[in-house]
C-alpha cells in the first residue's frame, strides 16, 4: 500500500509540472479530481499544487465550483490564491445546504476578507 501512494504521489508531481509547463486543461482537471482523493497526501500535494500554480489554476477551480466538485476545499484554495474577483461566488455557497460546504465559504470569505 505505501509504494502505491508514493508512485501516485510521483504521478500527481509529474502531472502538475507538464500542466504549468504546457497548461494543458485535462491535466489541470486530473489535480483538481485528486481534490477528492481518499489519500490525505495525494489530497494535499493537490492542494498545495494549485495553491502555487495561483492565478493559471483559478478557471479550473472555478470550473469545480460550477460542477460543485470538492466544493469545500475548492472554496479553500481559491480564498488561499486570494482574487478577491471570486468573493461573489464564494459568497454563493456561504449559505448552501451542506454544512461543511458553507462553513468553507465563511472560512474562506474571512481569508479573503484578511488579505484586504
Amino acid at each position: 500500500m505505501y509504494k502505491m501512494w508514493i508512485l501516485g504521489a510521483i504521478g500527481l508531481f509529474v502531472c502538475t509540472a507538464v500542466w504549468r509547463a504546457t497548461r494543458l486543461r485535462f491535466l489541470g482537471r486530473l489535480i483538481i479530481r485528486t481534490l477528492g482523493s481518499n489519500n490525505e497526501n495525494m489530497r494535499t500535494i493537490a492542494g498545495l499544487s494549485l495553491v502555487k500554480a495561483g492565478r493559471m489554476a483559478e478557471p479550473l477551480l472555478e470550473e469545480a465550483l460550477r460542477r460543485r466538485e470538492n466544493l469545500p476545499i475548492v472554496l479553500t484554495i481559491l480564498a488561499d490564491i486570494g482574487d478577491k474577483r471570486v468573493e461573489p461566488e464564494i459568497r454563493r455557497f456561504s449559505g448552501h445546504e451542506d454544512p461543511e460546504v458553507a462553513e468553507a465559504a465563511r472560512q474562506a470569505l474571512r481569508v479573503l476578507a484578511m488579505q484586504r
